[in-house]
């Protein structure tokens, strides 16, 4: 007897649907990874440029502000693009934007110029305020509204693998054999001082250009994949009815409560990666062994994403696990403040855990039922990406007054926010 070899049409489509969505997502991942290795060289060019252009700590922590204050001045200007361009466009428009500010680096560091470093990364940012503006609503979309949260935990592995990766590439680059050039350059003229300075700030040049040729080439190959576009503007009917006569984002009270929580989580996220090498510094451990504590903080991010993608939504439902994440953060924030050494600077890496799971339970909370708002209401969100550039800068300020330790005291407050917005605020839909 012969065997039927065609299968039924609705068979075929339905796993022509699931190559498409695996596709989609391996793409979406990949995007991911490309943002995370970026953002996390932040946590080895702030200790680096702080020697290399001989800067205080305040002055140190301007890398994170004028990266991520770009998500706060280009987030409204990114969400007219995409709806301009469509998601796919969008998101190569983002990496040759991320490419322009890392070519920027090269003349920073042949002048070793602060300011310039700092444009470099403010196009940076504007180039990753567009590729997060197309790629998170994208990725809690294009599946089920109840496991977004596991989906985004998924990208953050991919996220967070390259930003464990980072730091331990870029730091063993551009670090190496720092402190013995701290403490020579007190013995040295002027001249002499110079020359060591100049010859650190050129060991930025050949890893940005890699960046740069690796950026441009993710962007023409995502221009021109098969990524499928998400129609947004489309609303079912439940959803129009309740947005019937809005014409603002800001007309969604749990999309406003959910950007401020977006923007104290990451502002104390960055604080946990990008200060925690200069922290451990301060607590007497050399900087060569340091630049490690970022890659654990990551480690530990990694190690949430996990749980979440087991537990969410079987175990666990998005706002809860974001009510016991920010519980942790509360926990582990005290850890820092109450004890000395190494267990206190662990504490600090040990946030990774409860800071995993915010992002992917914040976003979709935030943007759920906003139709065709959400690629506005997206662009609202990431507007709040710029609470790791403020954040991370009342931080230096405080450590420069106070000191390094007791500074972490501001974290305390955001993670109740948080707390609030799981518990309370993401449920909260007229004023």
């Amino acid at each position: 007897m012969s065997k039927v070899m065609s299968s039924h049409p609705s068979d075929q489509a339905a796993q022509g649907s699931q190559v498409n969505y695996t596709r989609s997502m391996a793409i979406i991942g990949a995007l991911f990874f490309v943002f995370g290795f970026v953002t996390w060289l932040n946590s080895v060019l702030i200790p680096y440029l702080k020697i290399a252009c001989e800067l205080n700590n305040f002055e140190s922590y301007l890398v994170a502000f004028a990266f991520y204050i770009a998500y706060l001045v280009m987030g409204i200007p990114a969400g007219w693009l995409l709806k301009k361009t469509g998601y796919k466009k969008g998101m190569s428009a983002g990496l040759l934007i991320i490419a322009i500010g890392a070519l920027i680096f090269i003349p920073a560091a042949m002048s070793r110029t602060y300011a310039l470093f700092l444009l470099g990364l403010f196009v940076q940012g504007t180039g990753l305020t567009v590729l997060q503006a197309a790629v998170n609503p994208y990725v809690s979309i294009i599946g089920p509204a109840e496991s977004a949260a596991k989906r985004i935990s998924i990208m953050g592995i991919c996220n967070k693998i390259a930003g464990s990766a980072a730091p331990f590439i870029l730091g063993s680059i551009l670090l190496a054999g720092a402190d013995d050039l701290v403490a020579g350059l007190e013995n040295m003229d002027l001249a002499q001082k110079a020359a060591g300075l100049d010859a650190l700030a050129s060991r930025v040049i050949t890893p940005y250009l890699v960046i740069t040729g690796i950026l441009v080439i993710l962007a023409v190959f995502t221009y021109f994949s098969g990524l499928p576009e998400v129609d947004t503007e489309q609303e079912d009917e439940t959803v129009a009815a309740a947005n019937t006569g809005k014409t603002s984002v800001f007309q969604f009270p749990h999309l406003v409560i959910g950007a401020l929580s977006l923007f104290l989580y990451v502002g104390v996220e960055v604080m946990a990666g990008d200060t925690v090498i200069s922290y451990a510094s301060s607590q007497g451990i050399p900087l060569d062994e340091a630049t490690r504590f970022t890659t654990f903080t990551l480690w530990a991010m990694i190690a949430g994403y996990i749980v979440g993608i087991i537990a969410i939504p079987k175990y666990l439902t998005q706002q809860k696990a974001l009510q016991i994440c920010a519980i942790l953060g509360v926990v582990f924030t005290l850890s820092a403040i109450f004890t000395e050494g190494y267990v206190s600077v662990l504490s600090i890496s040990l946030l990774g855990i409860a800071n995993s799971l915010m992002w992917p339970a914040i976003f979709p909370l935030a943007i759920a039922d906003l139709g065709r708002f959400t690629k506005m209401g997206s662009s609202l969100l990431i507007m709040g990406i710029a609470g790791g550039a403020l954040l991370p800068l009342l931080y230096g300020l405080l450590a420069d007054i106070i000191n390094p330790q007791q500074a972490y005291w501001m974290m305390v407050p955001c993670y109740l926010f948080i707390w609030y917005f799981a518990a309370i605020g993401y449920r909260i839909r007229t004023r």
